[in-house]
């Protein structure tokens, strides 16, 4: 049993971990105005597997510590879960708000990107970096597991 918990537990964080790679790089890649309502199009029709992972990253997660009788004695596993929270407080409060209004500001443009969409995009690269930083981090202390 645990075995599969732990399976499914990382094919949920591939799908969330993947997208939240992706995406920003996809995004990055639009040229035209076009090109950018695409990718919003796009993403809006594939966000529900990443939400999917996450939700079965929480629950795999608290059954794998259920099982493990690991509880919140392990640090390496406590700060996993506050990176975690800062990741989403990151992603839900200020990218996700910040790309809603950059897509509203691509719908009404002809074939180039105006100004404003591109400083948009472009201060939005530090907090998608921080999001992808966050990520790595937790990857890495769920993989090593260091004990501190």
């Amino acid at each position: 049993m645990f075995a599969l918990l732990l399976v499914l537990h990382i094919f949920s964080a591939v799908a969330v971990i993947g997208s939240a790679f992706l995406v920003p790089i996809i995004r990055r890649s639009a040229k035209t105005a076009a090109q950018l309502r695409f990718f919003f199009d796009m993403t809006t029709k594939v966000t529900w597997i990443s939400k999917i992972g996450a939700a079965l990253l929480v629950i795999t997660g608290i059954w794998l510590m259920v099982h493990a009788k690991a509880g919140f004695t392990q640090m390496w596993l406590n700060l996993s879960i506050l990176l975690s929270l800062v990741l989403v407080v990151t992603i839900g409060g200020f990218i996700e708000p910040r790309i809603q209004r950059i897509e509203a500001a691509s719908k009404g443009q002809g074939h180039e990107l105006s100004d404003e969409v591109r400083l948009a995009m472009r201060k939005l690269v530090p907090l998608e970096t921080t999001a992808q930083l966050l990520i790595l981090a937790v990857t890495v202390l769920m993989v090593v597991k260091p004990m501190f």
